[in-house]
């Protein structure tokens, strides 16, 4: 079949990053354009030999020149091929999740299902969107009919409304504006309050998916909350970073002496706190509006001996190779302190959600946190995301988040 898309011939570099399994053109991989291609248009990559190397939106305006959404040459990139590639994707998430847990959880994980930047994560029956990538913002409305049509018809699914959180600074890198709102295909509402509760480990949430952070409820912890269960049973838990409380729910859920949950967002400790209630977990919950260094700190330097197991799951602190060794300090830090202020024979759980702090940085930070603390770190548990986000091989941006479970000897 003759191809017709313009063609993006690419460095020997370039060649073997797809080659490899990468899926992105940097700009300085470009060598040769057969034509100058409209912004978020398709066009195919071909070596400096002139072989294809594969088909991918196109975007003048992104350090990511190509996002490649096909390596097969006889793809046709028609509403067959896309429907063919959503219904790939929400079956895994089916198979992989269970039915259960299917019902709360990320449909779409960008580069890992080949639908570069673009996330769709679902709370029971309502849909949540966020669109980085200008290709996918062209063809988002084709993307959003077949969702809901294949949830509704072929997966036997209720979705009453779908909501777009494009409200990220990326968006304007990758010549886009920055918006949020409802979309109104699919006979959807678009009048909701923009609340809804979902259920995940037995627990209710209450999920503000137009106000919260990232599309509402960060779903990838799912199964590193309930493995922290049985070590919680009845310890002394500070959690730190709660943001709703989650793991903090958890170890309350698991029948933990006490737990206190720490954040610095008077918001979140309020949401966090109604969780509680929701649960009628608030008896042996305390929450703490306060800056986790700052608190940690002033432990230490107590000789505090309040808790038997430390979970700290910060922010990401760093989204940059340029504030790598800032986050490695800051991570550090707070590792340190934890070990410090928990008795031998006591837990931590701590992690990372940065791909830049690779699992190797991670490691390497945490035995030299062991080494100043002077403790010894049994590993129990080594964890990732949850399989809602896949990690695609050699693709290492899809593979962000490490979760170690350890006992303090």
């Amino acid at each position: 079949m003759p191809r017709t898309y313009p063609t993006v011939t690419i460095t020997e570099k370039g060649e073997k990053m797809l080659r490899g399994g990468h899926v992105w053109v940097y700009a300085d991989e470009v060598t040769a354009l057969s034509q100058t291609p409209e912004d978020g248009t398709l066009v195919d990559v071909l070596s400096s030999k002139g072989r294809y190397l594969g088909t991918g939106f196109y975007n003048q305006s992104s350090k990511i020149r190509v996002r490649v959404v096909s390596k097969n040459a006889n793809d046709r990139f028609d509403q067959a091929f896309w429907e063919r590639k959503l219904r790939w994707a929400i079956d895994y998430r089916r198979t992989v999740m269970g039915d259960d847990d299917f019902r709360c959880c990320r449909l779409i994980f960008g580069e890992a299902d080949a639908f570069p930047g673009f996330t769709v994560d679902r709370f029971d029956n309502i849909i949540v969107t966020q669109v980085l990538s200008l290709g996918i913002e062209r063809i988002k409305d084709t993307l959003y009919t077949l969702l809901i049509r294949l949830l509704r018809e072929e997966f036997g699914q209720t979705i009453d409304a779908l909501y777009e959180r494009n409200d990220v600074a990326i968006r304007t890198l990758e010549g886009m504006e920055q918006s949020t709102g409802f979309w109104s295909g699919e006979g959807l509402a678009t009048d909701l309050d923009g609340k809804t509760t979902i259920k995940e480990n037995g627990i209710l949430y209450e999920v503000d998916y137009i106000n919260g952070q990232k599309t509402g409820f960060f779903l990838d912890q799912k199964y590193n909350r309930a493995a922290i269960r049985k070590i919680a049973a009845g310890r002394r838990v500070l959690d730190c970073f709660t943001h709703t409380g989650s793991f903090a729910l958890n170890a309350a859920a698991a029948g933990a002496e006490l737990v206190n949950a720490v954040d610095i967002s008077a918001d979140a400790i309020k949401l966090a706190e109604a969780n509680a209630l929701r649960n009628s977990l608030q008896s042996n919950i305390k929450f703490t509006c306060c800056d986790v260094f700052d608190l940690l700190t002033e432990l230490a330097s107590s000789n505090c001996k309040d808790y038997d197991f430390i979970i700290l799951d910060p922010p990401a602190f760093t989204k940059s190779r340029d504030t790598l060794k800032n986050a490695i300090k800051g991570y550090k830090e707070i590792n340190l302190k934890a070990m410090k202020l928990l008795p031998r024979g006591g837990y931590l759980a701590t992690c990372s959600c940065s791909h830049f702090m690779t699992e190797t940085y991670f490691k390497q930070m945490l035995h030299n946190a062991a080494s100043d603390a002077g403790v010894g770190l049994r590993q129990i548990e080594a964890r990732q995301q949850a399989p809602d986000h896949p990690i695609l091989w050699n693709v290492p941006e899809t593979d962000y988040l490490k979760f170690f479970i350890f006992q303090i000897v």
